[in-house]
């Protein structure tokens, strides 16, 4: 079992920066492959960046590339999306996310899911 909380979200104008954070406990966190997503009102879930939680290359969606970093921090059990010249287009509640062994795009291959956070990119 993993739990993950998210942090972090809140309301930027266009061009701002935000970080977001994602507490992680449980067991065998380094076997996980871990996501950010985001969910716009009307819209699909999307994936955003990941990368495994043991290390390794992370992976961005091409609208985020140059302007958002995903990072952890084993010591913390925290993984962050560094987010920054946000958009309107970001506004989106934000989930952080978990799979075991293996990466995806698909958020109906992630095991474990926070609860979300809102952020809000006004023009």
């Amino acid at each position: 079992q993993v739990q993950l909380v998210e942090s972090g979200g809140g309301l930027v104008q266009a061009g701002g920066s935000l970080r977001l954070s994602c507490a992680a406990s449980g067991r065998f966190l380094g076997s996980y492959y871990m996501g950010w997503f985001r969910q716009a009102p009307g819209k699909e879930r999307e994936f955003v960046a990941g990368m495994p939680w043991s290390g390794g290359s992370a992976y961005y969606t091409d609208s985020v590339k140059g302007r958002f970093t995903i990072s952890r921090d084993n010591a913390k059990n925290m993984v962050d999306l560094q987010m920054n010249s946000l958009q309107p287009e970001d506004t989106a509640v934000y989930y952080c996310a978990g799979k075991l062994w293996g990466d995806s795009l698909r958020p109906l291959e992630y095991d474990y899911w926070g609860q979300g956070t809102q952020v809000t990119v006004s023009s």
